[in-house]
């Protein structure tokens, strides 16, 4: 297990993920960006400055799609999912900051098709945590890592848009 100490630099983190999707986005032709509220949000709002696309970047909130949404009601910050671009044939990359339990992916995944049928859907994410629940794997990964479940990892954005990661005890 991963010390919970552990300082991870998001910002070179980040830079990794950019570097792995880059390839990709240069021969895809219909390649779109959904990241999910709030910290795969943020990485795909950069990414999609960083990729030169223009309105390909969506926002999915999951808050109705979770499966523990009956037992843990409403978030307190919904947003509102935004995807401005035609899900029918696109091929998405579907953005994460931290892939846990794989129930947040497939949430997000069921949203998209209630937008239409994407050609593709790829998984990126700064931090891979293990721990899935669900048969899920990021396409794009900067880090793995295996952290104890009462384990908090989050991406944090500053107001100059830099990344920073805390790992905490909860």
């Amino acid at each position: 297990m991963t010390s919970p100490h552990l300082s991870l630099d998001a910002e070179a983190l980040y830079q990794q993920l950019l570097n792995q999707i880059r390839p990709h986005a240069a021969v895809q032709e219909h390649l779109a960006i959904v990241g999910i509220y709030s910290g795969g949000a943020w990485i795909a709002e950069r990414l999609v400055t960083d990729l030169g696309l223009k309105d390909k970047a969506g926002f999915i909130d999951v808050s109705f799609y979770r499966d523990d949404y009956a037992a843990k009601g409403l978030h307190a910050e919904v947003k509102p999912t935004h995807i401005p671009f035609d899900v029918n044939g696109a091929h998405i990359i579907l953005v994460d900051d931290v892939l846990y339990t794989g129930r947040t992916t497939r949430a997000a995944i069921n949203e998209l098709f209630d937008y239409g049928r994407p050609a593709r859907i790829m998984l990126a994410t700064l931090v891979d945590r293990g721990g899935r629940e669900l048969p899920v794997a990021a396409d794009f990964v900067a880090h793995t890592a295996s952290f104890e479940p009462a384990v908090s990892v989050n991406l944090q954005r500053a107001d100059d848009g830099t990344f920073s990661i805390s790992v905490d005890h909860a």
